[in-house]
């Protein structure tokens, strides 16, 4: 029997020893008559479920899986596809296979930041901007944010990631008259923070809506999402203590990396 040690990097040093795996293959290929691509997505589950695997945790490469289980590349892709299929795990583009995390609990009655709402969960993230300017607010933002057509807004548009996974696309608009000093670093790092502890306003409330749509070219882009797979968005303005709008925003969620809560409560 053989110890077959595959070794990865994921952040810190991980390995993952597949022991007697040649004789393991071996005795299933004489026991069972399931198809090895099949056998190896179970090999694989196995780990994860008894926590050798743990969520967000990288699997090894198609090469060292390949070579663990002496078979081809298209078998380990359909062993990949079928853990992938049943929401199990995940493929990043140019990265890998990972263990799929948990979805990310998103109560829609607390107003919190990106930042906030992943803090108990102690993972990476971080924020790319990707347009950062200053137009006319025109008739439709002017009514949302409640200005006059000509006033001058902040258009800003970020993806959120956990880890090096984009999982949201946000867009907002912001009046210029509010936040002169907004910059690209703010918007790299928390909004909320700027308001309140640079800016020393106090965020009262936010109104929102929440509705399923099919993604254009530039959301499945961005996000790295197939084609037409649903994603959902949520339109909000963000009200000061004061009353005033502080911002008008479009936010678009992966729908298989967030779930949304809320507490319904029976009129008596």
């Amino acid at each position: 029997m053989y110890l077959i040690c595959i070794i990865y990097y994921y952040g810190d040093v991980g390995i993952i020893c597949l022991k007697g795996i040649n004789h393991l293959i071996a005795k299933r290929k004489l026991m069972s008559k399931k198809p090895m691509y099949r056998q190896i997505a179970d090999e694989l589950r196995a780990q994860i479920t008894r926590g050798e695997l743990k969520p967000g945790d990288a699997l090894p490469t198609e090469s060292a899986l390949q070579a663990a289980f002496q078979v081809s590349r298209v078998t380990v892709r359909q062993a990949l596809k079928l853990l992938t299929d049943q929401e199990i795990i995940e493929s990043i583009q140019g990265s890998g296979s990972y263990v799929k995390e948990e979805r990310v609990n998103y109560d829609i009655y607390q107003l919190t930041s990106f930042y906030e709402k992943l803090a108990d969960r102690q993972v990476e993230t971080h924020s790319e901007v990707k347009v950062f300017e200053v137009i006319p607010a025109g008739e439709a933002l002017a009514e949302h944010l409640q200005l006059a057509a000509t006033d001058k807004v902040w258009h800003v548009k970020r993806v959120r990631f956990i880890k090096q996974k984009a999982v949201t696309l946000e867009e907002t608009w912001m009046p210029l008259a509010l936040f002169a000093d907004l910059t690209w670093e703010v918007m790299e790092n928390s909004k909320y923070h700027y308001i309140e502890t640079i800016k020393k306003m106090v965020i009262d409330r936010s109104e929102q809506e929440l509705i399923p749509v099919i993604p254009n070219e530039e959301t499945v882009a961005m996000l790295g999402i197939a084609p037409g797979k649903p994603v959902l968005e949520k339109i909000s303005r963000g009200f000061l203590q004061d009353g005033r709008v502080f911002e008008y925003s479009r936010n678009t969620f992966k729908s298989d990396d967030y779930k949304f809560t809320l507490v319904a409560r029976r009129r008596h």
